[in-house]
């Protein structure tokens, strides 16, 4: 995929992807920078908190179709092969509960140790405090 079709991805983004992207931006005051759909490992997730090497994804309907959950079990196994930590919501699960749905983020967060970032992705001031 290439920039462009990320920054498409990016300003095409649903009503909950928004939402969950202001609740995870407002991490950063507790020292954890995620990036949407930035590259990674030859994939653009919807969103990463590199230094605790965990991946945020948001699946709409078409993710319970047969391609799409082989396409997204590939790229699961990819990415946990480096040591990443993928969480999957329903947008509906975002839509109703992001509450829920923050709370197993921050758990996730915090049960990770810090990691150094990987080639070409440089560290962000602040990362690594934990949640209280």
């Amino acid at each position: 995929m290439s920039v462009g079709r990320a920054r498409a991805l990016r300003k095409a983004m649903s009503g909950q992807e928004v939402r969950l992207w202001v609740r995870l931006r407002a991490l950063r005051t507790e020292g954890f920078h995620f990036r949407r759909q930035a590259p990674l490992l030859g994939y653009y997730p919807d969103f990463i908190c590199l230094s605790r090497r965990l991946v945020v994804e948001i699946d709409g309907p078409h993710h319970e179709e047969l391609e799409q959950l082989n396409h997204d079990a590939r790229r699961d196994q990819v990415f946990h092969r480096s040591g990443f930590q993928t969480l999957r919501f329903t947008t509906r699960a975002v839509h109703e509960d992001i509450d829920a749905v923050m709370d197993v983020i921050c758990r996730a967060l915090n049960a990770a140790s810090p990691t150094r970032p990987l080639r070409g992705h440089p560290p962000h001031k602040g990362e690594g405090r934990e949640l209280s």
